[in-house]
C-alpha cells in the first residue's frame, strides 16, 4: 500500500492533497483572488503560496489522519504554469522531502488532470479534452504517450473566458468562468462570433478581440445585454471544441470521452459533449469542482502512479518548467 502526497500550485490555486491507493484521504487548497476586473500576477501568486502553504499542509495531514513516517512519496507538479507559483511550491516539496527523508517524483500537470479523471470516474481509455485557463489540448493515449492531436494555436479557452470576464468586470471569486457560466445561463439572444478550427487545432485570440471591441459597444447600445454576449461567447468556443474532440473519437475509434481541468466544470460544455457522446454511441465521463479544478489530489495520484511503475527523481533534477508537454512524458504505468 502507497500512500503520496501531492503539491500543485502552478496557477491561482495552492492543493495539497493526500492518496492513498486510489482513495483520497485529503484534498484542501487555497484559492488566490484577484479584484474584479484584474488577473493574477506571478509574483503576488507566488507570495500568496508562500503565505498558505503551511496551513494547507498540515490541513491535508489533519484531514487524512496521517502522519509524515507513513508517506511513501513526495509528488510535485514540474510545470507547466506559471514561473513564479510553480518554483515556490517546488521548493516546499523539495524541503518536506529532506526533512521527512522521501523520495520525489516530478509531475506533469496535465497528466494529473488525466489520471485524476480516470480514477474518479473509472474511464478506461478516454479521449481526453483538456480545458483550462492555461492549456487546451485533445489528447489520447497510444504507445505509452498521451498524444496530443488538437490543441489551442494561442491563448487557452479558459484564459478567453477570463478575460472577457474582466472586460464586463466580473468578480474572480469563486473563477470568473464560473461566473461567466451563471449570466450566460440567462442570455437569450446569440451573437455570431469568428468560429476558427483550423484541421484539428483552435484559435481563440481573434475570437477574444472581436468580442472585447464589440461588447461595451453592443451593451450600451441595448442590442445585446452582457448575458446574451456570455451565452454566444460559451456556445462558440464550446462548439470549436467539440467538433475537434469528435474528430480525435473519430480517429482513434473510441467510445469513451473524458472532461478534465477548470473549465471542465462548465454544466453547458458537459451537455454539449453530452450530446455529442450519445449521437455516437459513445459515453462522457466528467468530474465536479473538487477534482475539475487544480488540487493536489492529482498531483497525488499521477505521481502514485509513477512511483509505482519505478519512477523516482533524483533531488538534483527537481526543477520547473513553464512549458511541459503533455506528450513529453513516457507513460510507464499504463500498457
Amino acid at each position: 500500500m502507497v500512500i503520496a502526497i501531492g503539491f500543485e500550485g502552478s496557477a491561482n490555486k495552492l492543493g495539497i492533497g493526500i492518496i492513498k491507493d486510489g482513495q483520497v484521504l485529503s484534498n484542501p487548497r487555497h484559492t488566490y483572488i484577484t479584484p474584479p476586473g484584474q488577473g493574477f500576477l506571478p509574483k503576488d501568486t507566488a507570495k500568496h503560496h508562500r503565505d498558505h502553504a503551511l496551513s494547507v499542509l498540515k490541513a491535508a495531514l489533519e484531514e487524512a489522519n496521517v502522519k509524515p513516517e507513513e508517506i511513501d512519496v513526495i509528488c510535485y507538479t514540474k510545470g507547466p504554469g506559471m514561473g513564479a507559483p510553480l518554483v515556490s511550491t517546488a521548493l516546499v516539496a523539495r524541503t518536506v522531502a529532506q526533512l521527512w527523508k522521501k523520495p520525489i517524483v516530478a509531475v506533469n500537470h496535465c497528466i494529473g488532470h488525466i489520471e485524476m479523471g480516470r480514477l474518479v470516474t473509472g474511464a478506461k481509455n478516454p479521449t481526453v479534452l483538456y480545458v483550462s485557463g492555461g492549456n487546451t489540448q485533445v489528447i489520447a493515449y497510444s504507445d505509452r504517450c498521451y498524444r496530443i492531436f488538437g490543441e489551442t494555436i494561442d491563448i487557452a479557452v479558459g484564459n478567453c473566458l477570463d478575460r472577457f470576464a474582466r472586460v464586463l468586470k466580473l468578480s474572480n471569486d469563486p473563477s470568473p468562468g464560473y461566473n461567466i457560466e451563471q449570466l450566460a445561463k440567462r442570455g437569450k439572444q446569440y451573437l455570431e462570433m469568428p468560429y476558427v478550427v483550423k484541421g484539428m487545432d483552435v484559435s481563440f485570440s481573434g475570437l477574444l478581440s472581436y468580442i472585447e471591441e464589440k461588447a461595451p459597444k453592443l451593451i450600451e447600445s441595448g442590442a445585446y445585454t452582457p448575458e446574451d454576449l456570455c451565452f454566444s461567447l460559451q456556445e462558440t468556443v464550446f462548439a470549436m471544441l467539440i467538433e475537434i474532440t469528435e474528430r480525435a473519437m473519430a480517429h482513434c475509434d473510441s467510445s469513451e470521452v473524458l472532461i478534465v481541468g477548470g473549465v471542465g466544470c462548465n454544466k453547458r460544455l458537459q451537455e454539449m459533449m453530452g450530446i455529442m457522446a450519445s449521437e455516437r454511441g459513445a459515453t462522457l465521463y466528467a468530474t465536479d469542482e473538487r477534482f475539475c479544478i487544480d488540487n493536489g489530489a492529482m498531483i497525488a495520484q499521477a505521481g502514485w502512479e509513477m512511483y509505482r511503475s519505478g519512477v523516482v527523481t533524483p533531488l538534483e533534477e527537481t526543477t520547473c518548467t513553464q512549458r511541459f508537454r503533455t506528450d513529453e512524458v513516457k507513460v510507464t504505468w499504463r500498457g
